[in-house]
């Protein structure tokens, strides 16, 4: 039998993360992948591509490592479809205290991505989760695609 999926099962933090080849986390906080995992992250973005093409509303929680780079890798994967582009920013300071109450983060990759995350990055809208709560930002972007205000 020739295996084309596995699906880790684990926990927040369990080590599924540190399994995976192609994605080496620095200990400075920096994040480096390799070909392996670009070759599933194409995969993965013409997988989601997919979904919302047969009708699925879909939120890609993803970090654009590659600032520019990674949003025309889904860009591309999501042309033709109707898609929101937000920016979530957060002051370095703000994100760097987030991931030391967190206790389970590499220290310095918040500040690290805070900034790198946006280089080159074209928004629709863009919220800053240092001066409001997620809650209005989420309200915030319902507005803007004319839903309903999120409910706490």
């Amino acid at each position: 039998m020739t295996v084309q999926v596995i699906v880790p099962n684990g926990g927040s933090s369990s080590g599924k993360s540190g399994i995976d080849a192609g994605i080496t986390f620095a200990a400075d906080g920096g994040v480096s992948v390799g070909q392996e995992f670009r070759a599933l992250d194409a995969a993965w973005a013409q997988g989601v591509a997919a979904m919302a093409r047969a009708g699925a509303g879909i939120v890609v929680d993803d970090v654009f490592l590659g600032g520019a780079a990674s949003q025309r890798r889904w860009r591309e994967a999501l042309d033709g479809l109707p898609v929101l582009w937000g920016g979530v920013r957060c002051e370095e300071a703000v994100a760097a205290g987030r991931e030391t109450a967190r206790g389970d983060r590499i220290p310095g990759t918040a500040a690290a991505q805070a900034r790198t995350v946006h280089e080159g990055a074209v928004h629709d809208l863009e919220v800053d989760t240092a001066r409001a709560e997620a809650l209005a930002c989420g309200r915030f972007i319902a507005a803007r695609l004319g839903r309903p205000p999120v409910r706490p």
